[in-house]
């Protein structure tokens, strides 16, 4: 585990959101403590988000959603994906609870199936992966239909006025050996939100069951974003078509 936290780049941009209660956490768990108890400690007094416990502590045939509803309390493993997933959980509690609490409902209608059905498959997805992004609608739409070169082209500059915010800890978790590949689920946050409180709240009014079934994302390799990785500012870091692929013809 502190090989993993060493690999951490706090500095990323990708990262700033994270980064004055991610230190801390990460400074615990390299002196030996637990990722459940570094992120307890991190908790604010008055906080409303869930408490971390070991792992050891879901019960044998109790579903991991269905058990942080009951208990209010977060099953965590040693390693970063967990870590990754309580800094999440430290930043974005109001969207975190939501997702859950969205989880725990389709349990109780469905139960546990073999295969996810298109309602929590997407918000798999979006706890997994997402990224939220406000911006002009002419980047949106450029985003939507894949035209890389007008988004990262003519359109470069409109990047000055947009914010895009990792939330997935599966995502934050790849990023940690940046790869070009590397591909965020967006999700557009219409909202003119000022802080990462107040995304939070609107995300977490926002997300529903029947939205996210309808897989509502956009697909963007994030180290494409400008100023987010050394070399993106020339046009041939976008030209290769394994990354960033061509839109699906329809048939």
């Amino acid at each position: 585990m502190e090989a993993g936290l060493g690999a951490v780049d706090w500095s990323a941009r990708w990262l700033a959101p994270y980064a004055a209660v991610g230190r801390g956490v990460a400074a615990k768990v390299a002196a030996s403590v637990s990722n459940a108890d570094a992120l307890n400690a991190a908790l604010a007094p008055n906080a409303t988000a869930v408490r971390f416990v070991p792992q050891s502590d879901l019960p044998a045939g109790v579903a991991y959603e269905s058990y942080i509803f009951d208990s209010n309390c977060c099953p965590t493993r040693e390693g970063l994906h967990d870590f990754f997933n309580g800094l999440a959980w430290l930043v974005f509690p109001q969207t975190k609870r939501r997702l859950n609490h969205l989880h725990a409902a389709q349990i109780a209608q469905t139960g546990i199936q073999p295969a996810r059905g298109p309602a929590r498959d997407g918000l798999t997805v979006f706890d997994e992966n997402a990224a939220f992004l406000q911006c002009p609608d002419a980047l949106w739409h450029a985003l939507v239909v894949k035209d890389w070169g007008h988004l990262f082209g003519p359109l470069r500059p409109l990047w000055e006025q947009s914010n895009l915010v990792l939330f997935g800890h599966a995502l934050l978790e790849k990023l940690v050996c940046p790869r070009k590949p590397i591909t965020a689920h967006v999700y557009r946050a219409q909202a003119a939100t000022h802080s990462i409180a107040d995304l939070d709240a609107w995300m977490a009014a926002e997300l529903s069951a029947e939205r996210l079934a309808t897989k509502p994302f956009a697909h963007l390799p994030v180290l494409g974003v400008p100023g987010w990785w050394p070399g993106n500012d020339a046009s041939e870091f976008y030209s290769d078509p394994t990354v960033f692929r061509a839109p699906r013809q329809r048939l």
